[in-house]
C-alpha cells in the first residue's frame, strides 16, 4: 500500500515520490511560457536600477550594463540547463535526485533549506503585490495594521489596504497553485506575452520621457563608480537560487531542446529585459519600477500597472508554492508522515500569506535574498559532482529507492559550500566575486575530493534495516 502512494499517478498526480512518466511530460511552448512568467520577478527591475546607480550610489554606464548583464545571465543560463538536463533525462524532482548526492535521509538538508527559502520568496512577492495595490488605493480608510518605524526600521507604515490586498492575493495565489504544473501553465500561456510586451511598452515610454535615445545615452555615460565585478554579482546572486529550483519544472520536458528554450527564456529574455527597463527607468525617469510610474500618470495607466504586476508576480508565487510542496512533501515522508500536495500547498500558502501581509517584504526582504541567496547555490554542487562526474551523466532510477541514509560527502561538502558563503560575505574575504558561485565551485571540488574518500556507496534497504 505504501508503494502504491509513491509511484500511482492517480494518488500522486505531480510525481511527488516517482519519475514524470513520458506520457505525463509537457509542450515545450507551454514549459517556455511557464518560464518567461516564473522569471518576471521584481528583482530584475532593482538590479537594473543597481546597475544605473539608484538613490546616488555608483552605477555603470549603458555599455557596461549590457556586458554585465550578458556575463552574469549568461552564468545562469548554463547552470540552469545543467541542472535542468538531468531533470528532464530523469524525470525525477530535486528531492528525489538529492537522494543520490546526499542519501535517502541527507536530501532532508537541501529541501529544508529550499523549502526556507521558497516561502519566503512567496511571502515577499505578496508582499510585493500588496504594496503596490496600496500604492494605487492609497489609505482612505486611515487605519494603520503595523508601523515598522516603532521597530527602527525606516519603512512606511502597512496600512490596512496593503494589509487587505495581501491577504486577498496570497489567499489567490494559493488557491491556484493547488493546480500544480497545469495550473502554472494555463496562468503563463496567456499572461506572459501580454506582461513581456506591457515592459517593452513602458520602458519605450520612460525613454521617451527622459528626452529619447540621445538624452539616455549621454546620461547614462556619466554613471560610474561601479566595478564590472561587483555588477556581475549582484547579477548573479539574484537568481542563483532560482536555478535550483528550475529542476523541479524541467522534469516535465520532453527533451533537452525544451530544458535550453526555458533557461533561454528565462535568462536570456525575461530577466535581461526588466534589467534594462529597471535601467532606463533609473537614468530618465529616476524610478527602477516602472508600475510606480505609471501609479503616476492616470487612473487608467495606475490601474493597468497594477493589474500586469499582479499578473506578472502570480505566475511566479505559484511555481514557489508549487516548488515549496515538493521539498517539504519528501521530508515529511521520511519521517513517516504521508501529506498531500494540496494540503502542503494550503498550509504554506496561507502562512506565506500571513507573513506577507504583516510586512515581511518589507523589513525582511534585503536580507533574506542576500544570505539564502549566497547559502543556498552550493546545495546544487552535490547534485552536479555526482551527476556529471561520478555517474557520467546517467542515473538509473531503479536504484532510487536503494540509496544509503546518508551520502556523507554531498551533506559534508554542502554545509561547507552554505558556511564558505557566508564567511565570504560577512568578512568581504572576496568581495569583488559572486560570494554563492564561489561557494557552489568550492562544494563541487569538496565532493569530489571527499566522495572517493568516504566511499559512500548505495546499500540495499534490507542491508540498512538489519
Amino acid at each position: 500500500m505504501k508503494q502504491k502512494a509513491q509511484s500511482s499517478p492517480a494518488v500522486d498526480a505531480d510525481y511527488m515520490f516517482a519519475p514524470v512518466p513520458p506520457d505525463a511530460r509537457r509542450p515545450t511552448w507551454k514549459q517556455v511560457m511557464v518560464w518567461v512568467g516564473f522569471g518576471y520577478v521584481a528583482t530584475g527591475l532593482f538590479i537594473g536600477g543597481t546597475l544605473a546607480g539608484a538613490a546616488g550610489g555608483a552605477g555603470v554606464s549603458f555599455p557596461m550594463a549590457l556586458l554585465a548583464i550578458a556575463i552574469g545571465m549568461g552564468i545562469l543560463f548554463v547552470l540552469t540547463s545543467l541542472l535542468g538536463v538531468i531533470a528532464q533525462r530523469t524525470g525525477l524532482s530535486l528531492a528525489l535526485l538529492c537522494r543520490y548526492a546526499y542519501g535517502a535521509k541527507g536530501m532532508n538538508l537541501p529541501m529544508l533549506a529550499m523549502g526556507l527559502l521558497t516561502l519566503g520568496w512567496f511571502s515577499a512577492i505578496t508582499g510585493m503585490v500588496g504594496d503596490i495595490w496600496g500604492a494605487f488605493i492609497g489609505n482612505p480608510s486611515g487605519i494603520v495594521v503595523l508601523d515598522p518605524g516603532r521597530m527602527g526600521y525606516h519603512i512606511a507604515p502597512i496600512t490596512l489596504e496593503v494589509f487587505a490586498a495581501c491577504l486577498l492575493c496570497g489567499l489567490l495565489f494559493t488557491a491556484t497553485s493547488m493546480s500544480g504544473m497545469k495550473g502554472l501553465e494555463r496562468l503563463a500561456v496567456p499572461v506572459a506575452p501580454v506582461i513581456m510586451l506591457i515592459a517593452v511598452l513602458v520602458g519605450i515610454g520612460m525613454l521617451d520621457e527622459g528626452g529619447g535615445l540621445g538624452s539616455f545615452i549621454a546620461a547614462s555615460s556619466q554613471k560610474s563608480g561601479l566595478p564590472l565585478s561587483s555588477a556581475v554579482t549582484m547579477l548573479v546572486g539574484s537568481w542563483i537560487a532560482g536555478a535550483i529550483m528550475g529542476v523541479d519544472l524541467f522534469r516535465f520536458s520532453r527533451n533537452a531542446r525544451a530544458v535550453w528554450l526555458g533557461s533561454a527564456a528565462c535568462f536570456l529574455l525575461t530577466n535581461p529585459l526588466l534589467n534594462i527597463v529597471g535601467y532606463i527607468g533609473t537614468v530618465t525617469v529616476g524610478e527602477y519600477n516602472y508600475v510606480s510610474w505609471m501609479l503616476e500618470k492616470s487612473f487608467l495607466l495606475a490601474l493597468a500597472g497594477a493589474v500586469t504586476w499582479t499578473l506578472s508576480l502570480w505566475t511566479t508565487n505559484d511555481a514557489e508554492l508549487y516548488c515549496n510542496a515538493l521539498y517539504t512533501g519528501p521530508v515529511l515522508q521520511s519521517c513517516g508522515f504521508g501529506v498531500g500536495k494540496k494540503q502542503l500547498v494550503l498550509v504554506a500558502g496561507l502562512a506565506g500569506t500571513v507573513l506577507g501581509a504583516l510586512g515581511f517584504y518589507q523589513m525582511f526582504f534585503a536580507q533574506f535574498i542576500n544570505y539564502l541567496g549566497i547559502m543556498a547555490p552550493p546545495l546544487a554542487g552535490p547534485l552536479l559532482a555526482d551527476y556529471y562526474v561520478k555517474h557520467r551523466g546517467r542515473y538509473d532510477v531503479r536504484e532510487l529507492n536503494t540509496q544509503p541514509a546518508f551520502n556523507r560527502a554531498g551533506v559534508g561538502s554542502a554545509l561547507f559550500g552554505m558556511m564558505l558563503g557566508l564567511c565570504l560575505e560577512l568578512n568581504q574575504w572576496l568581495a569583488s566575486w559572486p560570494n554563492g558561485l564561489v561557494a557552489l565551485l568550492a562544494t563541487v571540488l569538496l565532493y569530489l575530493l571527499l566522495h572517493p574518500i568516504l566511499n559512500a556507496k548505495p546499500r540495499p534497504l534490507a542491508q540498512r534495516a538489519s
